[in-house]
């Protein structure tokens, strides 16, 4: 059993103090508004959720569940506080932190006169490096004491639908945290023991980014089905049938195939097809700018992967794969090929590695590659070795993975400039020779 203290009686506050409790824990719920810690003292909930009124009068009636208004009393009388407190947008679109400042001074000087340990977890969503940037240097200001050593910090951020929260709550479909210590990475596995999915014990920004790419994705989610429908009524159609569809295939439609992050995408099929829906949009008066959005963040992917290759200062580019994408010799609309015809353009070397392209010059030179008119004199760039390509390179520009190639990038992507667009090897991140795209 755990005592903690939810900073917040707002609906992620409301909603984690009721289930914590309901989990068997000690609850003080803090607010600085007299009417909601009357409200939840009574045995009532300040919000309209499902199920939640029953938990929270079960609760305060076996004394599981308080509230009050003594920030500091309720920070003494417990080993944790949950920071639930809300994040508005400033005037510039930026996440608006005086709410939770204003807590972290408050907790901080509460923690000054413990001497026990005690974990300060953030829940509300703030952006990434706003734990170390603020939340941190407040706590130790205040307290005096260092983060992560006299006191516990913690980000844990929720995921909770509006309607569905308690279910939401009891089924996640993720749980990640981080954390600046071990004592409290172990609290949070404790909360989190009996929950049916796996945790993910991670650094405290990862776990920051991970909240808004996930409320950021189900905006775009929704974006893109109002598109589609959208489109679809103005040809006739029913666009909930069209979506319905989409989404029984698990296989390709629903997969997490497409969301790792990397380099662009090609091929005869999606470049062709994004803009024929756009311009069928166009055609019925129906506004679609997320499909332009699409083209127009796909062309930047490879003006940005250019600007990192020229950013090496190095002159001559080893290319490793031309087609667009590994197992193929196809050619078209290879956002690779158009990366090279960029870099030729600029006055930049290119050579190429690519086994599956030179099998097809080799087999039928007329019909090599599918479409390799984009890069000039594509033919005399290729090289026949990977070892051969590195030799000639002062910086290696790897597009796509050949098990043959592996091994002898891995051993020079240490010391050797790389601009890596695929990941060679998990785990490794950008460090002085070595850039990866996305990572």
């Amino acid at each position: 059993m755990a005592r903690l203290s939810v900073f917040g009686i707002g609906y992620v506050g409301v909603v984690s103090a009721a289930c914590l409790a309901r989990d068997g824990h000690q609850v003080v719920a803090v607010d600085i508004v007299p009417e909601r810690v009357a409200i939840l003292s009574s045995g009532h909930s300040p919000i309209v959720e499902n199920g939640l009124e029953e938990l929270i009068s079960a609760a305060v009636a076996t004394g599981s569940l308080t509230a009050t208004l003594d920030a500091a009393q309720a920070v003494r009388d417990t080993d944790a506080s949950y920071v639930c407190v809300g994040t508005p947008s400033n005037a510039d679109g930026s996440v608006g932190l005086a709410h939770i400042s204003e807590v972290c001074r408050i907790i901080g000087a509460a923690i000054a006169s413990k001497t026990s340990f005690h974990s300060v977890i953030i829940r509300s969503t703030i952006v990434p490096g706003t734990m170390e940037g603020v939340c941190v240097p407040l706590l130790e200001a205040a307290s005096g004491k260092t983060a992560g050593v006299d006191f516990g910090v913690g980000y844990y951020p929720e995921f909770l639908r509006e309607s569905t929260a308690i279910v939401d709550y009891y089924d996640p479909g993720l749980i990640v945290f981080g954390a600046l210590d071990q004592p409290t990475f172990a609290l949070l596995n404790l909360l989190n023991r009996d929950m049916p999915c796996k945790t993910h014990e991670v650094d405290l920004r990862t776990a920051e980014m991970v909240k808004y790419t996930s409320n950021s994705w189900r905006a775009v989610k929704v974006t893109f089905a109002n598109e589609i429908g959208n489109i679809a009524k103005a040809c006739g159609l029913d666009g909930q049938v069209v979506m319905q569809l989409l989404c029984s295939d698990h296989k390709v439609n629903i997969s997490s195939h497409f969301m790792r992050p990397g380099f662009a995408f090609g091929g005869s099929c999606l470049p062709k097809d994004v803009r024929a829906l756009r311009q069928l949009a166009r055609s019925k008066d129906v506004e679609a700018p997320l499909m332009g959005a699409v083209l127009q963040a796909n062309d930047a992917q490879i003006e940005r992967a250019a600007q990192m290759v020229a950013a090496t200062g190095q002159r001559a580019v080893g290319l490793v794969g031309i087609s667009f994408k590994a197992g193929t010799d196809d050619l078209r609309e290879s956002p690779l090929a158009e990366l090279a015809a960029r870099l030729i353009a600029k006055g930049l070397q290119v050579q190429v590695y690519d086994p599956n392209v030179a099998i097809a010059h080799a087999l039928d030179d007329g019909a090599a590659g599918r479409g390799n008119e984009v890069v000039p004199d594509l033919r005399d760039r290729m090289v026949p070795s990977i070892e051969a390509l590195i030799t000639g390179a002062g910086v290696i520009l790897v597009g796509n993975s050949y098990d043959e190639a592996t091994g002898p990038l891995a051993r020079i992507m240490d010391d050797h400039p790389m601009v890596d667009l695929t990941r060679l090897r998990a785990g490794t991140v950008s460090n002085g020779t070595y850039q990866g795209i996305c990572w």
